[in-house]
């Protein structure tokens, strides 16, 4: 498990650049709190930033720390220990409450193809996974033993999760456990559920930062509450938007190559739901609970007017936890796969390795090459045929196994071909680097032009420096490096009447342009209905 999570979640951080605008802006955040010496405030160029809560930014700075600088890859680090340490209590957990089925909980839930991703990332997702996880556990290992530790354990980790991503922990929290008493036809399940110390200790772990923060910043709970809590979810404000059916092919990508298994176990586990009320205590309780912890978030984010991937995060290990249920209960009564349900889960595995063969010829619009069409053709046969004949005659208990290693053969794949293509044309690390090969000198202002806000952020970071934006009116008086799209000169000239303009470079796989623009003064915006 160990050497499993080493490779899966920590070998080749550094392969891929930071990603998006979120990663890069995360990052940069956690440098300048590091600088700062402050715990407290989350800072992005010197001004607030209370879009999230500190645990992530807590991590980055203690990775940076420990890594003896800023990087990348040690900005990830929080993410990948968050995904390990939760990995290793799914283990642990199951070890104490479903004996027998803990390695299968454990490895299928840190092969998913969603926390792979995620737990690879300098997101607030996975830290806010990875407690919500621990905390639902824990949670129901108090309803079954009534240990209170394991409630103890629960106010605890909902705590952290509450640092990780704000109330929303607390709220899917309280959402599942109530409709699992409403299953259970239990209301006083709620209320021993609503235990003082426990209620007391994560008032303890939540109340000092957020009263700090507050006190700080008293625009605090407009911004996070009012904005980037409420408001995210009710509206489109952020620019989000989705169709309410969303997570629902979300969901069945994220959860590759386990897919048509974790939709099977659900199908037992709504079909059974009734036997964990004429049964009390039953191993069904478990199942229900599984159920619907995988799918309340699922509704939950569906109603949302704002909708990313990473959301349902906390979901998926619900899903994989009852496969692993369901894949121990299967093994006992000596059961076989279906042979469509085996088809369709061998076409699925062998269709991993394919595409990170394919996927990076598509990315850079080339033909792909004949060696790799026969390698992908070999790779595709020899999977399907191997998990077609161990899941026909060996049943369930091969499941785990001939599943992983396509999916282990699919990660180096896509570290050693597909991580390198997407490093040159999503990240802005090579373009800084591009920018370092240019011959321009030291020129202290950047500005970017019509270019994705992954170039803006991310060229911040890597160049430690706030960028400006043109589509913002930040345009710099003196000599100033602008960042464009490809073929933007005729453009910025317009818009900078009587300063020279003078391509210098550029970054092709990006479509970017590097220009100097001279010094001079600032020219004012036409007249427009926005800018009279």
């Amino acid at each position: 498990l160990v050497a499993f999570c080493g490779f899966l979640f920590f070998a080749g951080l550094q392969v891929i650049g930071l990603l998006g605008a979120d990663e890069p802006r995360y990052a940069q955040i956690a440098r300048e709190m590091l600088a700062r010496h402050n715990w407290v405030t989350p800072t992005l160029w010197g001004q607030p930033w209370l879009e999230k809560p500190p645990l992530l930014y807590w991590g980055e700075m203690i990775a940076y720390k420990a890594a003896g600088g800023v990087s990348g890859w040690a900005a990830r680090l929080p993410s990948a220990v968050m995904c390990t340490l939760m990995v290793f209590f799914v283990y642990v957990w199951a070890r104490r409450f479903r004996r027998g089925m803990q390695l299968d909980a454990a490895l299928i839930t840190a092969a998913a193809v969603i926390v792979i991703g995620f737990g690879r990332g300098a997101s607030t997702d996975m830290p806010l996974a990875a407690t919500f996880t621990i905390a639902m556990l824990s949670w129901y290992g108090w309803y079954e033993s009534q240990n209170r530790a394991w409630l103890l354990a629960f106010y605890a980790f909902a705590g952290l999760g509450t640092l990780a991503k704000g109330p929303v922990a607390v709220l899917l929290a309280g959402l599942i456990v109530v409709a699992f008493a409403a299953l259970r036809r239990d209301w006083r399940l709620v209320q021993r559920t609503l235990w003082l110390p426990g209620i007391a200790l994560y008032l303890a772990v939540v109340l000092p930062w957020f009263v700090a923060v507050q006190r700080a910043n008293p625009e605090f709970f407009r911004v996070f509450i009012l904005e980037h809590n409420l408001a995210r979810y009710t509206t489109d404000v952020y620019r989000h938007k989705q169709p309410f059916w969303y997570y629902v092919p979300v969901a069945l990508l994220g959860l590759l190559p386990w897919t048509v298994f974790v939709i099977t176990a659900l199908v037992d586990a709504i079909r059974d739901w009734r036997l964990s009320v004429e049964e009390p205590q039953g191993k069904e309780d478990l199942r229900t609970y599984l159920a619907l912890w995988f799918l309340l978030p699922l509704f939950f984010f569906s109603l949302s007017q704002s909708k990313l991937p990473g959301y349902i995060l906390p979901a998926i290990p619900a899903a994989t936890i009852l496969l692993a249920d369901f894949v121990l209960r299967r093994e006992q009564e000596g059961d076989k796969p279906s042979l469509w349900l085996a088809i369709t889960h061998a076409v699925l595995c062998a269709a991993l390795p394919v595409a990170a063969l394919i996927v990076p010829f598509k990315l850079l619009h080339l033909d792909v090459s004949k060696p790799a069409i026969i390698v992908a053709a070999a790779l595709a046969i020899i999977t399907v045929l191997t998990l077609l004949v161990s899941l026909l005659t060996q049943g369930y208990r091969l499941l785990r196994f001939t599943t992983l290693v396509p999916l282990l053969i699919t990660f180096a794949l896509v570290l050693r071909g597909t991580a390198p293509v997407i490093d040159v044309l999503q990240s802005a690390r090579p373009v800084q680097i591009a920018l370092g090969e240019t011959a321009i000198g030291e020129i202290p202002s950047v500005a970017v032009y019509d270019v994705p806000r992954s170039v803006e952020y991310g060229l911040g970071f890597y160049r430690n420096q706030k960028i400006l934006s043109y589509e913002r009116n930040e345009i710099p008086e003196g000599d100033h490096l602008v960042i464009a799209a490809a073929g933007s000169k005729t453009e910025l000239e317009f818009r900078l009447k009587g300063r020279r303009v003078a391509r210098v470079g550029g970054f092709a796989p990006q479509h970017l342009d590097f220009y100097v623009v001279s010094g001079g003064t600032v020219p004012p915006l036409p007249p427009s209905p926005e800018n009279p």
